[in-house]
């Protein structure tokens, strides 16, 4: 019988506000099992980048990375945060290691091909990309793994990687080894029928009701590549993806956090 892990991805809005990433690494901390921290910049890539002269180039949320602005999350997403949120997991008891990609070699990425959009150096990842080995050891060693969004090349080159990705990617591939959860923590919590009211959740979709919502209306904009990449990875093997709010993480153990997707 498998082990279990949780692969929990934790946003951007969450990093911004240090009372709540306060709160989301002591509830991180007391997840009992093996566990691996996915994370991106949230607004601090973007203002450090503003006192250096870099500006911040978006398409549809995306940031494009030139070469100036490589070296601005690479600074921030793989030391400043990623070094921060290690202490802080640390000075509660648990035993983290923070790594981009690059480290032990556990996330090799390509750099996108240019065709409508340059998107500088983004990485992309297939389903070689992400060392299970490397992953597998320091959890055996009782480690902690805390990812950030920078990922390598192989060749000497790092490149910026979206964390939904990566987290996505990790969970994918660990599979083989674990059964393996998905877990998504933004500012919502779920998926809901109406975005103003916090009591419309919905509870569970199943794969075959992804479509219905998405003609209802229910799930749109930025919540469909989500939700497809969500899918994409239970049809690959993970066993179950939650999409929830980052405080309410505790409540994944009674199977009541967020929205739950399934096969």
């Amino acid at each position: 019988m498998k082990k279990t892990l949780n692969v929990i991805k934790i946003g951007g809005n969450v990093i911004d506000s240090s009372e709540k990433l306060h709160q989301f690494l002591l509830d991180f901390t007391a997840l009992p099992g093996d566990k691996i921290l996915i994370h991106g910049g949230g607004k601090v890539a973007t203002e450090l980048g503003v006192s250096l002269g870099v500006e911040a180039k978006m398409v549809e949320g995306r940031r494009i990375t030139d070469i100036e602005t490589l070296r601005v999350v690479t600074m921030v997403y793989a030391g400043l945060i990623n070094k921060n949120m290690v202490a802080q997991l640390q000075a509660r008891g648990c035993n983290a290691i923070g790594l981009s990609g690059a480290d032990g070699n556990v996330i090799k990425a390509v750099k996108r091909p240019v065709k409508d959009i340059d998107w500088g150096f983004v990485g992309d990842l297939d389903q070689d990309s992400v060392s299970t080995e490397t992953l597998g050891s320091l959890l055996n060693a009782g480690l902690v793994p805390v990812l950030c969004a920078i990922t390598h090349d192989g060749d000497a080159q790092l490149l910026n990687t979206n964390a939904d990705t990566i987290a996505s990617a990790v969970a994918v591939a660990m599979s083989s080894q674990y059964e393996t959860a998905l877990i998504y923590c933004f500012e919502k919590r779920g998926v809901m029928r109406d975005v103003e009211d916090e009591d419309s959740l919905v509870a569970e979709i199943r794969m075959h009701e992804f479509d219905t919502l998405k003609n209802e209306g229910v799930v749109s904009g930025g919540m469909i590549p989500k939700l497809h990449n969500a899918f994409e990875a239970i049809k690959s093997g993970v066993a179950a993806v939650y999409i929830g709010k980052a405080d309410e993480l505790p409540q994944i153990n009674g199977g009541n956090f967020g929205t739950r997707l399934i096969q």
